[in-house]
């Protein structure tokens, strides 16, 4: 895909400016399709397709945690590992105001806040990683080595099956 074919993110420009290579893919957004709409529409294993959550620690401090797609996060086994008394998903509009991406579109990269950034550790485990470029419809394609070098996010093992 020509550069001048995929949309030009904050996310874009972050991965461009710390010069990491990343293949874009486009697919047809379905709201509340979620990781199985894209995995299934680009024919790739939704555990490769990486959710970008904000979640609120104690109400009032909003984190990013990276999971796999067919996985949840344990928001207990969180607030145990951060020894908070409570985890859990922020609402709409304080992820939007923290990103500056559209839910269905956050991506970890370029956000407009500066965020602690969490990841399951299985994922820094595969070969390739597709993960949100900003926008709906819009993933990355990368080495998940690269989003742990420009994010240096923290290891976590807080993985539910849903």
């Amino acid at each position: 895909m020509r550069k001048d074919e995929y949309p030009v993110t904050q996310a874009v420009r972050f991965l461009r400016a710390n010069g990491i290579d990343f293949v874009p893919h486009l697919y047809p957004y379905v709201e509340h399709g979620g990781t199985r709409q894209a995995a299934l529409t680009m024919s790739i294993p939704e555990h490769r397709v990486i959710k970008t959550l904000l979640m609120d620690i104690d109400e009032k401090q909003p984190v990013i945690v990276l999971m796999h797609g067919d996985r949840e996060v344990s928001t207990k086994a969180l607030a145990r590992l951060l020894g908070v008394k409570r985890a859990g998903p922020c609402d709409v509009k304080k992820a939007q105001r923290c990103t500056g991406y559209q839910v269905g579109g956050i991506s970890p990269f370029g956000t407009r806040e500066r965020l602690r950034v969490f990841v399951e550790s299985s994922i820094l485990e595969l070969d390739r990683i597709f993960i949100n470029g900003g926008k709906r419809g819009f993933m990355v394609e990368m080495d998940p080595r690269d989003l742990e070098k420009v994010l240096k996010p923290e290891r976590v093992s807080v993985a539910t099956v849903p």
